[in-house]
């Protein structure tokens, strides 16, 4: 067993001895969703004033409008009732620092983790790769701003979403903690 693995074992044995959340219902609570990014010094509870049961939260690498998140957002809307929507990207997010083809060739090269350099991310290590990763589309950024108004246009467009959902775009800044709205995409978010 690992430190980490016992570390989250132990941690969930202590909330759960104190845990009196069990009677929260299915639907959100505040009927709203956020798609966000996975980096860890993103906490959508604290920056969205969030509690258990609140609302749903989605998250992926740079929080990008994939078909999977949004299959997570219609079922958020059409089986559990939210009504508007927040894209949000953060700055420095990793998604900025390579593109398809760079993890393409890490990936071929080992599939050991690689380290960010001041020249970009490198293989640590050589020869475990496999070509697998050129085929698929990593949803990387070149511009936060630029993506979060090309995500908020994907989910507006989608004919799948409800034209009548909000869709908003903000940019949270990991230095300050402040979420900055990014006119534009809230504007083509707008509901029909």
């Amino acid at each position: 067993m690992t430190r980490i693995k016992t570390e989250v074992e132990s941690a969930n044995a202590a909330y759960a001895d104190n845990f009196e959340k069990g009677d929260l219902a299915l639907p959100p609570a505040r009927g709203f969703l956020i798609l966000t990014c996975m980096d860890a010094r993103l906490d959508p509870a604290k920056y969205a004033g969030l509690a258990e049961g609140d609302a749903h939260v989605v998250r992926n690498a740079g929080g990008r409008a994939t078909d999977d998140a949004i299959r997570s957002m219609v079922i958020s809307h059409k089986l559990l009732g939210t009504r508007e929507w927040f894209v949000i990207h953060h700055t420095d997010c990793g998604m900025l620092y390579f593109d398809d083809d760079t993890m393409g060739d890490l990936l071929a090269g080992s599939l050991e983790t690689a380290e960010l350099t001041a020249e970009g991310f490198r293989n640590t290590s050589e020869g475990s790769g496999s070509p697998e990763g050129r085929y698929i589309k990593w949803h990387t950024i070149r511009e936060q701003e630029t993506a979060v108004v090309e995500d908020v246009m994907r989910i507006r467009a989608h004919p799948l979403v409800n034209p009548s959902v909000p869709v908003y775009g903000y940019v949270y800044d990991v230095k300050t903690g402040r979420l900055t709205e990014v006119k534009a995409a809230t504007t083509l978010g707008r509901p029909a």
